[in-house]
C-alpha cells in the first residue's frame, strides 16, 4: 500500500506534522512522519539521514519533504530510487547539482533565517533563537501554536547541510513542488525558481507562510491527496 512519509526541516521533528497527519488519514491516506537523526546535536551526516529514511520507507513510498527536508529526501531517492513512487517538495530545497543546502541558502535572493541562527561553540550544530522563531518559521500561525512549536525546536547538525548532491537517479521520479506564497523563511521567488525544474503542471501553491502543516493542515491535506492521486494514476 502506498504511504506518505513526511520529512521535517531544520531544527524540527516528526512532531511538526501532528496536525496534518489526522487530516491525511481522514482522506484515506496512509501517512506517517519520522525524526531525522542528530536532533540532540550529535554529529550526523547526510548519509545518516538517508539510512533513516530508507529504514522507514515501504516499497511504494511517496516522500514529502518540508524545507531542508527536501534535501534529505532527494538524497534518499538518489540512493534507492526504486523504493519510491514520487517526491513532493513543500516550500523545500530542491537540490541543484554540486551544491549543498548551505550553498543554496546563500544563493537565494535573501536569507531571512540567518539572523535567527545561533551556531554552537563547536560549530557542529546550530539552534534557532526562540525569540525570533515565531517570525522565522510560524508567520501565520496563532501565537499559542507558534509558542508551542517554538518550544519543540531542537539543534540542527551542520554537516548534512554542508554536503553537496549531484541528483541524477531521482530526477525520473514524479516530482511536485508546492510554493508557499507568504513564506518568510525561504523567499517565495526562490521557491518558484526551484519549482521551475519540475513540469508546469507539477507546480502548485498555497497562500501560506513557512509552516502550512500548522497554519492550514486541512487545505494542505487536500492538496497532498490530489497530488498523490496524480502520482499513482
Amino acid at each position: 500500500m502506498t504511504e506518505l512519509l513526511l520529512i521535517h526541516g531544520t531544527c524540527h521533528g516528526a512532531w511538526c506534522f501532528d496536525r496534518l497527519l489526522p487530516e491525511l488519514h481522514q482522506r484515506g491516506l496512509s501517512a506517517r512522519a519520522i525524526d531525522l537523526p542528530g536532533r540532540d546535536g550529535s554529529p550526523t551526516t547526510l548519509d545518516d539521514y538517508v539510512r533513516a529514511i530508507l529504514a522507514a520507507a515501504s516499497p511504494d513510498t511517496i516522500l514529502v519533504g518540508h524545507s531542508a527536508g527536501g534535501y534529505a529526501m532527494t538524497a534518499a531517492a538518489e540512493a534507492a530510487p526504486d523504493r519510491f513512487r514520487g517526491l513532493i517538495y513543500l516550500c523545500a530545497y530542491l537540490p541543484a547539482a554540486g551544491l549543498s543546502l548551505a550553498d543554496m541558502r546563500r544563493a537565494g535572493p535573501s536569507q531571512p533565517l540567518m539572523p535567527a541562527i545561533r551556531l554552537a561553540e563547536d560549530r557542529q550544530s546550530f539552534t534557532i533563537d526562540p525569540a525570533l522563531a515565531p517570525a522565522a518559521f510560524y508567520q501565520d500561525c496563532p501565537p499559542d501554536l507558534a509558542a508551542w512549536a517554538t518550544a519543540q525546536l531542537c539543534p540542527q547538525p551542520v554537516l548534512p547541510q554542508q554536503t553537496p548532491l549531484w541528483p541524477t537517479k531521482a530526477e525520473p521520479l514524479p516530482r511536485h513542488y508546492i510554493v508557499c506564497e507568504n513564506d518568510q523563511t525561504i523567499p517565495p521567488e526562490y521557491q518558484r525558481q526551484m519549482a521551475a525544474h519540475v513540469p508546469q503542471d507539477c507546480r502548485h501553491s498555497l497562500p501560506s507562510g513557512h509552516s502550512p502543516f500548522l497554519a492550514m493542515p486541512a487545505r494542505l491535506a487536500d492538496l497532498l491527496a490530489r497530488l498523490c492521486l496524480g502520482i499513482l494514476e
